[in-house]
Order: C-alpha cells, then structure tokens, then sequence
C-alpha cells in the first residue's frame, strides 16, 4: 500500500471514531433523559443458577441429529453442477456494505450507546428491504486462525416472512480489507424428492455458528447443519426457490446452500432462540439460549454441547450412539426475551432487546456468582446495547465481538464490554 493510500485510511478510520464516539454521545444524552422512566423496569437477572445434567429437564435438552441421506446431496449436485466454495462466492460480490460514515443517523441509532463500536457498516436499504436481520458468525468461528483460506470473512442471516411465504439468505461477507466490505447472498434451502428438488428454509433465523466446514443455523424449527463445500449455484434469477424453467433459483440470489442435516430437540420442534461458538473450552463448545418472551415470568435456560473430535464429523456436535448430542452444562437465569448469548471462560453475556422498542436493550454479563450489565448515562442506568439485539460472534483472534442490530453491523472488543459493567 502506498504512503497516501495508508493515509487516507488512517483519516478515514479517524473520521469513523470521531463519529462513532459522537453518537455515542447523542446516544447517552438521550438514555439519561429517559432514565428515570425506565429505571422501574424490573430486569436485574442476578446470578446463574447450575441446572443437573440428568432428569427429565436435562433430558428435554438432549438434541437428536438427522442426516441428510449422501445420495441426495449427491443428486441435487449432479442436476445443478459441481458445488463450489467459499472463495468462489467471495469472488462473485457484487454488493458493498457502506461504512458508519456513509449510513443514515437513524441506521446509526441502532448502535450500543456503551461500550462504543470500534467498526460499523450499514447495509444498503434497497437490498434489506422487507427482510430482517437475524444472526451473525464469521471466520474468527470457524478456524482459529481467523481465517477462511486467504480471506477473513462474516456470515450475516437474514430472513423474510414465514411459514409458506418464509425465506432465509446467507451474505457471505470478504472482510479482509476493513476499508471495504463487499458481499453476495447465497439462499438457505431444504432438499426434497430426494435430492431432485428443494425448497427455501421458511422458518426465520435466530442464530448462526460456522465451525470449520459447517455453518449451523438456529431457527424456531430446529438447528439446521449446511456444508460450506456444497454451495450450488443459482442458473435463473427469479422470485422462484427451486427448479424452475430453464434451470434452477434462489430467490434472487446467486448461490443456494441446501441443508446436509438437523438437531431437534425430542418431543417439541421450536430450535435455541440464540447460539454461539465458545473457544475457552476444551473441546469448542456450542452454547445456546431458550426462547422465552420478555414478559413471562418463566425463566431462561442457557446450556451447552461440545463439538465432535472425530475428523470424520468435522463442525457437527459430538453425540452418543443412538445420534443424540447431550448438553456437557446448563444454566438457569431470569433474564427473560434473550436475543443474543455469548460464553467465553465461564462468563456468560445476554443481549435483550429494547423495553420500550424504540429504545436500547440490555446487555448482562452473568456467571454463578453476580450479574452485571453494560452502562450508560445515569448511574445505573442500563439500557445501553442495541435496540434490536441479535446474535453475538466473539472473534477469538482480535478480541472483537460482532453484532448485528437493524441494517448495522458493528464490532467491539470484549475487554471494551467488560470494561462498562456497572
């Protein structure tokens, strides 16, 4: 890179804290002004209480794995052409993530008021609207290098109606150059007829974890397992999922990753409200989130599975002989309307949405002993993460968590989350 070239990053990355910061200000002005209305709101979640590993609650978390039958993916391949890669969808962007700078203030207002963000893009509005946000992993989650191959990449999910008229799409980011984002979407399907046809994943995304080659996705209907090595190309671009006249379509979108397989939990369908990838623990671990409304009076289970050692089942949950992935740990908190969990050596974060909606959430950092939350503006005052609180991803190798909230997609270090506990 050249002198001028590093110094108009250097600038630019100026004029992007001095922004950020700026915001942030605005931000915690606004907290402190509706402090004293919200500081009645009853959300101190307190200590994590350990659940037992056996009984019929612990039982209820047991997840049983379902494969998708080889010779169907095989089929599917064998009609749409050979499956293609990670870097050959980076290759084909075709869109760009604007930077902070460049957003509207209203995208910025979904930001955390505290910590500040170190890193922020916004996504443009024609290409999300009517779709909403909903998980995020990267490159930092699926090798401990931070690396996909040359690239350092983010996986962002997004999803539209539901039931029948439900979609689901992957923007596989190329974040190696900080400066300049570029991404394509790739749709989220199910395989059926065998192999001879699919249809698009209805059910909204909650959360994602790409763990070496499998990207696994939590939605109401389950955990879904896609294989990074098996991403089809679309031929035909149309409002269509599936075969189609003249070839095969995406709902726009250029790529297609058909599911390779499932977890549901026995006895009910609805999958973890949120996920994430845990490096602090030997072996990696999956930990999850109940999906329990903001209002009930019922509490939130957070749980853990460890991730297979066998290269054999690289990126799927270890499990017993009869397919079932057991939780290695489980948790209880009264924390209520998770949007977001992340656990890294023994602490655990929860992100809730905002209460008012037009407000901030919360974002609590809890273990056995004490529960404390990020804070802003007045003392105490709480309610200083992003509004629409969504999924975590800790980037193990920077120190960075990335989130998602609205059409942001920002980045902050962990130690800057612990440093704004209250």
């Amino acid at each position: 890179m050249t002198r001028r070239g590093r110094h108009r990053r250097q600038k630019r990355g100026r004029a992007l804290r001095a922004l950020l910061a700026g915001t942030a200000l605005a931000l915690t002005a606004a907290a402190t002004m509706i402090s004293v209305s919200q500081a009645t709101v009853s959300d101190r979640p307190g200590a994590l209480k350990a659940l037992p590993l056996s009984g019929r609650e612990a039982a209820g978390l047991r997840l049983q794995e379902h494969a998708v039958p080889r010779r169907t993916l095989d089929r599917l391949a064998s009609a749409m052409g050979r499956p293609v890669g990670v870097t050959t969808v980076l290759g084909d962007a075709d869109h760009s993530l604007l930077d902070a700078t460049d957003c509207p203030s209203t995208a910025r207002a979904e930001l955390p008021v505290a910590p500040v963000a170190r890193r922020a893009y916004c996504w443009g509005a024609a290409d999300t609207r009517g779709w909403r946000a909903g998980a995020v992993t990267t490159s930092g989650d699926a090798d401990d290098d931070g690396h996909w191959g040359e690239h350092r990449v983010i996986l962002s999910g997004w999803s539209r109606g539901s039931g029948r008229a439900g979609h689901a799409r992957v923007a596989f980011v190329d974040a190696t150059d900080p400066a300049h984002l570029t991404y394509t979407w790739a749709a989220l399907a199910v395989t059926v007829d065998g192999g001879r046809d699919y249809r698009a994943l209805a059910s909204p995304v909650s959360g994602m974890v790409w763990y070496q080659g499998k990207l696994l996705v939590s939605t109401a209907d389950g955990l879904y397992v896609y294989d990074v090595h098996r991403i089809q190309r679309a031929t035909v671009d149309s409002g269509a999922v599936g075969r189609v006249r003249g070839g095969w379509s995406a709902y726009g979108s250029k790529y297609v990753l058909p599911a390779v397989g499932s977890y549901r939990f026995a006895g009910r369908t609805a999958g973890p409200a949120a996920i994430s990838l845990d490096r602090s623990t030997a072996p990696d671990s999956l930990v999850a989130s109940e999906r329990v409304p903001a209002d009930s009076r019922r509490s939130t289970r957070l749980w853990r599975y460890a991730f297979s050692g066998d290269p054999v089942r690289a990126g799927l949950l270890a499990t017993d002989a009869a397919g079932r992935a057991v939780p290695s740990q489980a948790y209880r908190t009264t924390a209520t309307g998770v949007g977001g969990v992340l656990s890294y050596r023994s602490r655990w974060y929860l992100a809730r949405a905002a209460d008012p909606p037009d407000g901030h959430g919360t974002l609590w950092r809890q273990d056995t002993h004490k529960a404390r939350a990020t804070r802003c503006g007045a003392d105490d005052f709480h309610h200083c993460w992003s509004g629409r609180a969504g999924s975590l991803s800790y980037w193990q190798r920077t120190g960075e968590v990335w989130g998602q909230s609205g059409r942001m997609l920002f980045a902050l270090p962990l130690a800057s989350i612990d440093r704004s506990l209250g």
